[in-house]
């Protein structure tokens, strides 16, 4: 399997801690979020990862060259952001035939993406990518979904009346079928946000994940600060 990682923005929210570390370097209990997913990632199969850069990119780059997994990552430098899903358009062929990950590295997970991998393995013929859900205590903030039977069949972003509290990870399993779709259809051609222009666009072809374990925006301060210090096993 091959994931690409997002990891390019600037990290507003999180200044002035983001005015020197890029938002996917910054450490829980002394590890980079990034060097979290990559361990996470390689655990269940993953092989090969693409890592977007913009903010502090040196930085990013200093880390990869530095990194265990060195060998198998592509850098890919945007001189101007793209947005989610511009970075996806750009990059579909570096993806696999097969299924591939496509997440966010300033989230915080503790869940084992082998179950989002089995979960995803089980999913109908007619499901066209699998996303990982929580529960959230801010629905507002975020993606919603309505799900029967694992099936995503409603999607709302950032609603003003949240219908649920049952949010998207923004961490993705696509197919090899997707892919071909999104890079043939011209509806897609100008997305930029994946979440808020691709994702409500596949209402009964999505298929969920729903993770018990800890997940966590570390976007704001104030989720760093009470995140910081949570331990994880680095293997």
């Amino acid at each position: 399997m091959k994931a690409i990682i997002l990891a390019a923005g600037y990290g507003t929210r999180l200044k002035p801690i983001t005015n020197h570390t890029p938002k996917c370097l910054v450490k829980i209990n002394n590890i980079p979020l990034l060097e979290i997913w990559l361990n996470a990632l390689n655990k269940c199969g993953v092989n090969s990862f693409l890592i977007n850069t913009h903010h502090l990119s040196e930085l990013v780059k200093n880390f990869v060259n530095n990194s265990k997994f060195k060998k198998n990552i592509t850098l890919v430098h945007e001189n101007k952001l793209l947005g989610t899903a511009g970075t996806l358009k750009k990059n579909l062929d570096f993806l696999s035939d097969n299924s591939n990950f496509f997440l966010h590295a300033d989230n915080l997970c503790k869940e084992d993406l082998r179950n989002l991998v089995s979960a995803h393995n089980l999913r109908p013929k007619n499901c066209l990518f699998t996303m990982m859900s929580f529960k959230t205590k801010n629905p507002k903030n975020c993606g919603i979904l309505q799900v029967s039977k694992n099936i995503m069949v409603d999607y709302n972003e950032k609603p003003s009346i949240p219908k649920s509290n049952l949010a998207n990870c923004a961490t993705y399993i696509l197919t090899k079928k997707f892919i071909a779709d999104y890079k043939e259809s011209k509806f897609f051609k100008d997305s930029i946000d994946f979440s808020k222009d691709v994702v409500p666009n596949y209402i009964n072809k999505v298929y969920t994940y729903q993770t018990k374990k800890l997940f966590v925006d570390i976007g704001t301060i104030k989720n760093y600060h009470k995140y910081k210090k949570t331990f994880f096993h680095n293997s």
